[in-house]
C-alpha cells in the first residue's frame, strides 16, 4: 500500500493558511506510508504533465492533526514518488493543536 489510508474529506479544522502563509512552514521529509489522504480523485494530467509544479507550491501540505498526517495538497507528487520508487516526499507539515 502507497498510503496509510484513503479519505475523501478533511477531518481536522479549517486552518485558514495562505498560499504566502503556507510558504512560511520549512518544508521536511514525510514517508508516504503514513500520509492519509483527503482526496480519492487525481487529475492523470496533472500527474503526467512534466511541468506539474508550475503552478502553486513546490512542496506537498500536510496537516498533522490529532498524531495523523493529512494529505491535504500534493496528491499528484506523492503518486509521482511512489512511482519513481521513493518512499518519502518533501512537504510543508501544519500542525493542528
Amino acid at each position: 500500500m502507497i498510503f496509510k489510508a484513503v479519505g475523501d474529506t478533511r477531518p481536522y479544522p479549517e486552518h485558514g493558511y495562505s498560499t504566502r502563509q503556507w510558504s512560511n512552514v520549512p518544508p521536511r521529509l514525510v514517508r508516504l506510508d503514513d500520509l492519509v489522504t483527503t482526496k480519492r480523485t487525481l487529475d492523470l494530467g496533472m500527474l503526467l504533465s512534466e511541468d506539474s509544479t508550475f503552478y502553486g507550491d513546490l512542496f506537498a501540505h500536510v496537516v498533522e492533526f490529532e498524531g495523523t498526517l493529512y494529505l491535504e495538497d500534493g496528491l499528484h507528487r506523492a503518486l509521482r514518488a511512489a512511482l519513481h520508487q521513493r518512499p518519502t516526499l518533501h512537504a510543508r507539515v501544519l500542525v493542528i493543536e
